[in-house]
């Protein structure tokens, strides 16, 4: 009987890849290049990847356009490879894809579609005097990875190129430009380009026309608004796949054209979707190699805060961002360490397992770490004011050294920085979150991760088991709402009814003295960034 169920299913979902009802999620994250199959039930069919890295090339941080059609290519066909391995079939045809990527950044074209200058990505920290000069015109946060502060800032360095523009956009948009000929953006990526207007669903035009009338605007032939991609919300059509886009997603000339494509996201959007947190009062937290907290607002907040980004849903619902550029990279290199030291003893450890070790021995910590202090800064931290980093650890001759809080330290302060940008939504505006979805790699090892979160928070934490697809499943998503959703279905009714329903999922509150205890972590946390700093200036 069993095995006439799963003979039932694999007929059934082959008949879903011939007939072309799956979906395609392609995202280009900052390591990885992730291609994911879904059916019907929203369920993965299969998966491909492929890893690459960024270059720090001419004081740039940069990823070369040959490696990302490379990659993209590549995570392709190595989804199909998954589809003909399982099934025994080749993937001729697709009901809609999806593509996302990693936000912000600048890519800037010419006239004959000509990269102007290398891709500056969201890991640069070069627009600071552009983006606070914008900040103080518009009355409203520019971060530095904001394309319109790289865009600025070449205008401020009157780079050569700048009067060459005649189009602008993200990597997301790139890849969906080449694809379907289409100069659009997902609502969710444009607000990490140009502020966004969410009763009008698109770039605020009192901020564009204030951006015309900069002194350094002038003396360009073009207007923002001509350089800049068309938005769109989740759900609108966003141009199907050409003959030579589908040449250039699969080199072996078996996809056919014609595919409708959604709107490209970026990585916050499509984290959204993955983690069903675009209603009101929702929220997430996606903690890997950096760490970022998205909350849906009820209303705008009361005035600019220099540590939060306001950008949007993919339906372009405001969303306050708390952005931190570090996040596990140190508690990975601490139990590198531990690795070391069994190897020393002839023990080779699993990875998974001596994680899932010293994760739950943070558990045994005190709630307050011991009185122990870390930071886990191998860059700036822009939530801290810190434009430089040193990995740290720091303590008393009193305090409780031992493998428990050595551990839980390590961990909170993974979540330091975020902490303190929280807390601006969750103390000084009062913003109201009913439930935070964790997702990435600090959750990994169960309940550990989610426990410290909701401590830090001090708001009921979930995780859920599909979010280990995250950001090209969140993008399949998006594209299978464009093509099944009902009229006047929203996205977050299409999320929460058709897809999540019935999903697993493990939800933690947060433990009193847990939160007392990262209160007091935060208070020592705060004071002692004073060490950091002298460690900066004293390091080299």
């Amino acid at each position: 009987m069993e095995n006439s169920k799963i003979k039932n299913h694999e007929d059934s979902v082959k008949d879903v890849i011939r007939e072309g009802r799956t979906v395609l999620g392609i995202e280009l994250g900052s390591t990885r290049i992730k291609a994911v199959l879904i059916g019907e039930d929203y369920a993965l069919i299969a998966s491909g990847s492929q890893t690459w890295e960024n270059r720090y090339e001419d004081g740039i941080w940069t990823y070369r356009i040959e490696d990302v059609w490379k990659g993209l290519q590549d995570s392709y066909y190595q989804m199909t490879c998954d589809v003909k391995k399982r099934y025994g079939m080749s993937l001729k045809t697709i009901g809609a894809i999806g593509f996302s990527g990693m936000m912000h950044g600048y890519m800037a074209f010419d006239k004959d579609g000509k990269l102007l200058v290398p891709f500056r990505t969201w890991r640069n920290n070069i627009t600071g005097e552009a983006a606070d000069k914008l900040t103080e015109v518009f009355h409203f946060q520019i971060p530095q990875r904001w394309s319109v502060a790289h865009l600025y800032q070449a205008m401020l360095n009157q780079e050569d190129h700048v009067g060459k523009i005649d189009y602008l956009t993200t990597l997301a948009g790139y890849i969906h430009w080449k694809l379907t000929g289409k100069r659009v953006l997902g609502i969710g990526e444009a607000s990490g380009v140009f502020p966004i207007d969410s009763e009008l669903k698109t770039f605020r035009p009192d901020l564009v026309e204030k951006f015309d009338q900069l002194d350094e605007s002038r003396r360009y032939s073009w207007k923002l608004s001509e350089i800049l991609p068309r938005v769109l919300t989740a759900g609108e059509a966003a141009g199907n796949l050409t003959d030579e886009g589908a040449k250039l997603l699969d080199v072996s000339g078996m996809l056919q054209s014609g595919i409708p494509l959604c709107p490209p996201e970026g990585d916050a959007g499509t984290g959204m979707a993955a983690t069903n947190s675009v209603a009101k009062r929702t929220g997430n937290v996606s903690a890997g190699t950096s760490v970022f907290a998205m909350v849906v607002l009820e209303k705008e907040l009361s005035k600019v805060y220099s540590k939060l980004d306001m950008v949007t849903t993919p339906s372009g619902d405001p969303v306050a961002m708390v952005h931190c550029q570090n996040c596990t990279s140190d508690l990975n290199a601490w139990v590198g360490l531990f690795k070391e030291t069994l190897e020393c003893f002839g023990i080779k450890p699993d990875m998974d397992e001596l994680y899932g070790i010293l994760y739950r021995k943070a558990l045994e910590g005190d709630p307050d770490c011991g009185g122990l202090l870390a930071y886990n800064y191998y860059s700036g931290e822009h939530i801290t004011d810190f434009t430089e980093g040193r990995p740290l650890f720091v303590r008393s001759a009193e305090n409780s050294l031992n493998l428990a809080n050595f551990m839980r330290v390590h961990l909170s302060t993974a979540l330091g920085a975020l902490k303190v940008g929280a807390d601006i939504l969750f103390k000084e505006e009062g913003v109201k979150v009913d439930k935070l979805t964790g997702h990435g790699g600090l959750f990994r090892t169960k309940e550990v991760g989610q426990r410290i979160l909701a401590a830090a928070m001090n708001t009921p934490v979930s995780v859920l088991k599909t979010a280990g697809e995250g950001g090209p499943w969140g993008s399949a998503l998006l594209a299978s709402y464009m093509i099944n959703r009902e009229e006047d279905e929203s996205l977050d009714t299409f999320l929460e009814n058709r897809v999540f329903t019935g999903q697993e999922s493990k939800t933690i509150q947060p433990d009193p003295k847990e939160a007392a205890g990262f209160e007091a972590f935060t208070r020592r946390y705060k004071k002692g960034l004073a060490i950091e700093r002298a460690a900066v200036e004293t390091l080299l």
